[in-house]
């Protein structure tokens, strides 16, 4: 019960529960026990990045990779934290990292492709959106950045499709009443 690992898996239960302090004080533990832990640093910077607070949190995944290099949910979670920062170029490299690592996932390339949108390099963004959206076509979000980056290359037609199925998607998921 003292371990290291009793110490993270604690942190992981009480950070699917959205208690990121309890998390963060477990995690802490685990990394007192063995400072070479893979996935607490992880584990800290998730919880900082729940919390909104995310130059620590890039700086947990910072440390995470010094300690676990080819973990692909690794980059992908730096990624965000880096997009979130504004820091669009060190955004780009991680999640190319989890790309590479982790081609089937649609986070790094839906990432990628907001991202490529905030550079203002719509064409890039649609390579990625339209991979995100091949591999997952019921997710709305991939579909709103699509319709963004079909606009900002002046497709509109394929924007205002795109815009469309965003509403379809919503309008499908939203609870129905009992027998309608």
């Amino acid at each position: 019960p003292d371990s290291a690992e009793a110490y993270l898996l604690a942190a992981r239960l009480f950070l699917r529960r959205e208690l990121s302090a309890e998390a963060a004080a477990e995690a802490r533990k685990a990394l007192e026990t063995n400072p070479a832990l893979p996935l607490a640093h992880q584990l800290l910077g998730e919880a900082a990045l729940a919390k909104g607070d995310v130059p620590t949190a890039i700086q947990e995944f910072e440390a995470e990779r010094k300690i676990n290099p080819l973990n692909g949910v690794l980059y992908d979670r730096l990624g965000d934290a880096y997009l979130r920062n504004g820091q669009y170029a060190e955004a780009r490299q991680a999640l190319n990292c989890a790309v590479l690592l982790e081609p089937n996932s649609t986070g790094p390339y839906i990432l990628l492709g907001e991202a490529f949108l905030k550079l203002n390099q719509p064409v890039q963004a649609l390579h990625y959106l339209d991979r995100a959206v091949k591999m997952d076509p019921a997710n709305y979000i991939t579909h709103n950045l699509l319709a963004q980056a079909y606009r900002a290359t002046g497709q509109v037609a394929e924007a205002d499709r795109e815009f469309k199925t965003v509403v379809d998607l919503q309008h499908n998921r939203a609870p129905k009443p009992a027998g309608k």
